[in-house]
């Protein structure tokens, strides 16, 4: 077991990544100790009665005095507030960091409210599942995923190291971006995708409504992977979309684009197009697979408890 990276790590909000962080953090003897504070009082009350952190706090201020690590694991439309209360408790060398899906909102609502002394360095766990709450974390979560860690202008170099072995510790891969280019890169790889999953669920309930349950009870494995992304937290994904517009619009409007053509293919019986379309996609789908991101393995889409449904 490792040595503690942290003596003190404070977890506001207490859903699927906080959680998992805890067990992750005790799994391999990370921080000396956890405290953790939800806003909702059903949520606080769960976590003391599965003894998810060593202290569960009634405000976020009281889980980050003391603190040397501070993990924001509020949706993004929150995090400006809970930085604008803990700010006055902040210990000077501590480290604030968060786990949300976007960078630039998330720096900008954040960084005014970080003292001077404090170190403010964004993460972005590429782990998730369509579940949520204190219960739905496991240790497990984040081994051989991605960590994103987002510096800020003049970040500490010795504290974005401590937190890239946090990461590691927990069993992540961690590689460092700029915010801008991370919000690109999730829009391709998460945010999008999302949307496009919420709206093939949303056109299946239309049409369930016509065919009296018939979209439901013979859903084919494809769709039951759409519902499953679509049961993603409403509120983290409404503050992804509008705190990521405008990169989340460019890769719409590409993805528009490739629906265009490949509607023009099916219509004009332009196979050639698709067969070469759907062997270049295939591809990357074999790509994702060796670089150990998922399995091979069919499942029908009945294994997937806990497979990616978040980021």
């Amino acid at each position: 077991m490792s040595a503690p990276v942290f003596e003190r790590v404070a977890l506001i909000g207490l859903g699927l990544i906080a959680s998992s962080m805890a067990h992750a953090m005790r799994r391999a003897g990370l921080a000396g100790e956890i405290t953790g504070h939800a806003r909702s009082a059903e949520t606080r009350a769960v976590a003391r009665e599965i003894g998810l952190v060593d202290r569960v706090c009634e405000t976020a201020a009281e889980a980050a005095e003391g603190a040397d690590l501070v993990v924001l694991c509020v949706p993004v439309g929150a995090m400006g507030a809970v930085a604008e209360e803990i700010a006055p408790v902040l210990a000077p060398g501590a480290t604030v960091s968060d786990v949300g899906s976007v960078k630039k909102a998330v720096i900008e609502a954040v960084a005014p409210h970080i003292p001077e002394g404090v170190h403010f360095i964004p993460a972005h766990p590429l782990a998730g599942t369509e579940h949520s709450g204190p219960r739905s974390g496991f240790a497990e979560l984040f081994d051989n995923r991605w960590c994103l860690i987002v510096p800020v202008e003049n970040s500490d170099a010795d504290a974005t190291a401590r937190l890239s072995r946090l990461w590691e510790g927990m069993g992540a891969h961690v590689d460092v971006m700029d915010a801008e280019h991370h919000d690109l890169v999730l829009a391709v790889t998460s945010h999008t995708p999302h949307l496009i999953a919420y709206t093939m669920v949303g056109v299946a309930d239309d049409l369930r409504r016509v065919t009296d349950s018939e979209v439901i009870k013979y859903s084919a494995a494809g769709f039951r992977d759409f519902t499953r992304i679509a049961a993603s937290d409403p509120t983290m994904w409404r503050d992804v979309f509008l705190t990521n517009k405008e990169a989340t619009l460019e890769i719409l409007g590409r993805f528009t684009e490739e629906l265009f053509a490949l509607q023009r293919a099916i219509r004009t019986g332009d196979g050639d197009h698709l067969h070469d379309y759907f062997t270049r996609t295939r591809a990357i789908r074999r790509g994702i697979i060796e670089a150990g991101q998922d399995t091979a393995a069919p499942d029908f889409g009945r294994g997937a408890t806990r497979g990616e449904g978040r980021d």
